[in-house]
Order: structure tokens, then sequence, then C-alpha cells
């Protein structure tokens, strides 16, 4: 039962964080060819005043679970080695990790990444970990 609500709790929390970097990357940069260089300005930080406080809090969430839900999936190393799913199971941790790790950064400590300061890098690991997670079963 705490495991499902984990889980749930999870989804909801990755839809959320990666839900907005979709938005932001496909929409909200897209706005600058509409918008003069002052409206956008201000439509970007309308959204984004909305947006600093939930989705950073969502990735935190989404990390504790994740956390859990790998603590209670990964299982015990054989004599052979990792297994195929604990190999994906751990890039996806340690994308998942390097994720918060930036998230924390900045929402915590107000230390913005030295690299790739778009959103289209983290989105990329989103997209990346979601497929893993849907072929890490096969």
């Amino acid at each position: 039962m705490l495991y499902a609500l984990v889980h749930t709790i999870h989804i909801y929390s990755v839809f959320i964080y990666g839900g907005f970097l979709f938005v932001d990357i496909l929409f909200l940069s897209k706005m600058q060819q509409t918008l003069s260089e002052e409206e956008h300005t201000k439509a970007r930080e309308a959204i984004m005043m909305h947006v600093r406080k939930v989705v950073p809090y969502a990735l935190m969430v989404a990390v504790v679970s994740g956390l859990y839900l790998f603590s209670q999936v990964f299982g015990e190393i054989g004599k052979e080695g990792m297994s195929s799913f604990q190999i994906a199971l751990s890039i996806k941790a340690f994308l998942g990790l390097w994720l918060g790790f930036r998230g924390i950064n900045q929402k915590l400590f107000g230390i913005n990444p030295w690299l790739f300061k778009s959103h289209l890098f983290p989105f990329s690991l989103v997209v990346i970990i979601i497929l893993l997670s849907q072929l890490i079963y096969l």
C-alpha cells in the first residue's frame, strides 16, 4: 500500500516537473517570436512567478520518492553482477539525482547551473528517464 502511494506521488510530481519543462521548451520560449522584448519579459515573469512556487518542490518530491522506490525494487546484486534491470534503474537514479541536485542548488541555495542554463538539457534527461522507465521491464 505504501509503495503504491509513493509511486503515485512520484508519477504526479514527475508530471509537474516534466510538464513544465515541456511547456517551457515548446511554448514559452517561442513567445518572443510574437511579443516585443518587454512584453516577453513581463509575460514570462508572470508565469515563472507561479512556477517557482510549485515546480522546484515537485522535483524534490520526485527525487525523494524516487529514492524510496529505488530502495524497494533494486534488489540484491547477483554473483554475475547487476542485471539489465538494475543497470537501467541505476542510470535512471543517477539522472534523477543530477536533476535533483541541480534543482536543490537553484531553489534552496540560489546557485545557478554553470552549464546547461536552458531547460533543454533537463528536459532531455527527463525524456531519457521516461524512456528508460518504459523499457526497464522488457
